[in-house]
């Protein structure tokens, strides 16, 4: 009998610290905070739980631990913006935007290992993406790509090489070529037209551009790109939406399945995946910047 109620009592005590447990203490926040002022634009995620921002104010580098929201910059940028960002695994690699530029940076150190100035013309180099022997960078107001052919081991070029968009694509006003991804046999790149809301198949040695059929629907305000398997995610920043496509293997053709929006997007300009979840940074264009203005980063499940 008195063991019986020794193993009640126990019980008791069991459920009731379990119960007075707070809800985050086995879960990742699905928002949390960056530094205010900051401004964000690109993300990337990994190796690990660690998330990596660019400001397009500062280009400063922010890195968060997604299992608990906390950060710090950890990199200090050149007071030109820091947009689309990819990581190897030991280096990020970072578009310049309006600084015309691109940067590598060792991930363990935050140094700036190579610093290339792609054009001396105004631009606006917007994402990059890495495909294992090069990085390639959008420029959303010169019809070309920006290519850093990497070497054995992951070895940085002297120099960049400009590969000239040609065939279907046509810049017109405003933000073009914005956002870039692989196809998913990939052969070619993926590249979404913000201004007209098209997605763009391009070749990667020469630049010859094809439309990818959607079937009559438009990406307007296209942003950031991410391929998971034949889907893929495409943030349409000002509607405060994510289009979900189902693509073909070579990416020729594309069907928007459904799109995710969510009460706590403030215009989020790109996407990054980490175990269930997307998180997106609220870059919030329509809000006037200063320095005391808040900035947020929210997940959702796909």
């Amino acid at each position: 009998m008195r063991s019986t109620i020794l193993k009640t009592a126990l019980g008791a005590i069991i459920v009731i610290l379990l119960g007075a447990a707070p809800a985050h203490a086995t879960g990742k926040p699905d928002t949390f905070a960056l530094p205010n002022g900051f401004q964000p634009e690109g993300i990337e995620i990994g190796p690990g739980p660690f998330a990596y921002f660019g400001s397009r104010v500062s280009g400063d580098i922010y890195r968060a631990d997604l299992r608990t929201g906390k950060g710090s910059v950890v990199s200090k940028g050149p007071g030109t913006p820091s947009l689309g960002l990819k990581t190897d695994g030991r280096r990020l690699f970072v578009a310049g935007g309006t600084g015309g530029n691109a940067r590598v940076i060792d991930l363990r150190t935050g140094e700036v290992l190579k610093s290339y100035q792609l054009t001396a013309d105004p631009a606006f180099v917007n994402d990059v993406i890495l495909t294992g022997d090069s990085a390639y960078f959008t420029d959303s107001r010169n019809p070309v790509l920006y290519k850093l052919p990497l070497g054995r081991g992951g070895a940085l070029p002297d120099a960049a090489v400009t590969i000239p968009l040609s065939g279907a694509i046509q810049y017109e006003t405003g933000n073009n070529a914005n956002g870039i991804a692989l196809s998913p046999d990939r052969k070619s790149l993926l590249i979404v037209q913000s201004n007209t809301g098209k997605l763009f198949e391009a070749d990667p040695a020469t630049g010859v551009t094809t439309e990818v059929d959607l079937g009559g629907e438009t990406l307007v305000n296209g942003d950031g790109l991410l391929l998971s398997g034949r889907t893929l995610y495409v943030v349409q920043n000002r509607l405060n939406a994510i289009a979900v496509i189902d693509l073909a293997r070579d990416g020729s053709s594309g069907k928007v399945a459904k799109r995710l929006t969510d009460p706590r997007f403030d215009v989020p300009t790109t996407v990054a995946a980490f175990g269930h979840r997307l998180y997106l940074p609220n870059a919030r264009f329509t809000t006037t910047p200063a320095p005391d203005t808040p900035y947020s980063v929210v997940a959702v499940k796909p």
